[in-house]
């Protein structure tokens, strides 16, 4: 096999393309700014090494998912259109993945920061 600088770039380049239309889709995009919103947390709180691999994979799972539910969802309006019963049971499949990855990220987010916050509260009264 051939190493090629030039395809890896291209590769790279068509990754960020990927991402950039995955930020078109208003549920990613709300991640994005909920993804801002936690590591500004993690900043300003100054989370512990451990929390933020937490943190960290918690969010790269989720945006990994979500660009997934749309990538499977752009691919089966495109093979599909008609919206049949079965096209509806796996996107509501990959949804609810997505939906059970954000539960999780909301829990870790809690554990991680609710602690440092009510400890904060608490320190202003």
């Amino acid at each position: 096999m051939k190493l090629s600088f030039k395809k890896w770039l291209q590769s790279v380049f068509n990754a960020f393309e990927g991402i950039k239309y995955a930020c078109s889709q208003q549920n990613f995009f709300i991640m994005i700014l909920l993804t801002i919103i936690s590591l500004g947390l993690g900043f300003w709180l100054k989370i512990s090494y451990y929390e933020w691999l937490a943190l960290i994979i918690v969010i790269g799972s989720v945006l990994s998912l979500e660009m997934l539910n749309t990538m499977v969802e752009t691919a089966l309006d495109i093979l599909e259109p008609t919206k049949s019963l079965r096209v509806k049971q796996i996107k509501d499949t990959l949804a609810g993945a997505v939906l059970i990855a954000c539960l999780m990220a909301l829990i870790i987010g809690i554990l991680i920061f609710s602690p440092k916050l009510l400890l904060m509260f608490i320190m202003l009264n």
